[in-house]
């Protein structure tokens, strides 16, 4: 989305709520809750280029999304609460879940004392690989690459391209060409591709896992809090659609035991990286639910209905875009309307 369609997409949304559309609609659109996508939250400031802010929200953020979940009526579960009332009869208030993706340190630095201060519950889903400072953050690298300001070269579909990564704006057209035709690679050809790119560029992707990721001894302090569940995420971060189907088990399965043998606890929730519809579906939701798992989350936009309880390895969730930190536009979206439009009027998309 370009950033004039995103704040035209705002201003439509700050009417709506200004008309109090989404209460006036939330009975035939809300469903029975939400899981709420979080990543990164940090007190940095924006960037001039910045193509990773919308993984990035700040605390202040956090504090009033609360305030409003509360205040809009929803009881904030965890995610074996959200299970047992998805299977259960309907109750007469609606329930918002937290999770984080992907472990940051900023999680236990800047989430928690949040979580804490309000008794709020969250999960963590956490790659292994990531808690052991063996993480590829190949976003972030790409990121650093191209921020080193200099001409960067690729071949893509047998064409040799040469990117000027000179300025915000030849940054910002690299990100987009690079980052998009990246995603569509097979995972380990992508991932050897950022390195040589980070080579040229001479920026050290060695320094991020250590600067951005908890430690594992981190994680365990986290965990050692009541309010925090550690899910899994796998194992290495890799798009499981593209795996064959020995890997992709591997990663599941060995994320949950790995997981489980760090904390002395059953780990019960798994969340699929990038978590797309191209990313994730029919085949990995079967093994997330062979393999145990109570539940398990994408990134498909929408709440939760009924007949999620048939598909609780496939929830959908609703995120918490550093793009766009308005607590009224989270009240629009937990109203449901723009899902419904978005998705045709479908409570369930598993395909």
């Amino acid at each position: 989305m370009s950033p004039g369609e995103q704040t035209a997409v705002q201003t439509a949304m700050a009417a709506f709520y200004r008309a109090r559309g989404h209460k006036l609609l939330a009975p035939l659109t809300r469903g029975r809750g939400a899981i709420l996508m979080l990543h990164s939250v940090s007190v940095e400031a924006r960037r001039a280029f910045d193509p990773n802010a919308g993984l990035r929200i700040n605390p202040e953020f956090v504090d009033r999304a609360i305030r409003l979940v509360r205040a809009e009526g929803y009881d904030i579960v965890d995610l074996d609460e959200a299970r047992r009332r998805l299977i259960g009869q309907p109750s007469g208030r609606p329930f918002v879940a937290f999770t984080l993706d992907d472990g940051y340190r900023d999680n236990l630095t800047h989430a928690y004392p949040v979580f804490r201060q309000h008794q709020v519950p969250f999960c963590v889903y956490v790659p292994t690989a990531f808690a052991d400072g063996s993480a590829d953050l190949w976003w972030y690298a790409l990121e650093g690459a191209i921020g080193m300001g200099r001409t960067l070269r690729a071949t893509i579909k047998g064409s040799a391209q040469a990117f000027s990564c000179v300025g915000r704006s030849g940054m910002e057209r690299a990100w987009q060409r690079l980052y998009w035709w990246l995603r569509s690679l097979d995972e380990d050809e992508a991932r050897k591709t950022v390195a040589d790119l980070c080579t040229q560029a001479g920026f050290d992707a060695a320094k991020l896992s250590g600067t951005l990721l908890m430690t594992s001894a981190e994680v365990q302090q986290l965990a050692s809090d009541p309010l925090c569940t550690i899910g899994a995420h796998t194992v290495n971060h890799y798009s499981l659609a593209k795996l064959d189907a020995d890997r992709c088990r591997q990663e599941i399965v060995r994320s949950k035991t790995d997981l489980e043998a760090r904390l002395s606890r059953p780990v019960r929730h798994f969340s699929y990286p990038y978590g797309t519809a191209g990313d994730a579906g029919p085949r990995e939701f079967a093994i997330a639910a062979e393999a145990g798992f109570a539940t398990a989350v994408t990134t498909r936009k929408g709440l939760l209905f009924s007949a999620h309880a048939n598909h609780l390895t496939a929830l959908p969730r609703l995120s918490l875009n550093g793009r766009i930190q308005d607590e009224r536009l989270l009240a629009v979206l937990l109203g449901g309307a723009p899902f419904a439009v978005m998705n045709g009027f479908r409570q369930v998309s598993v395909g």
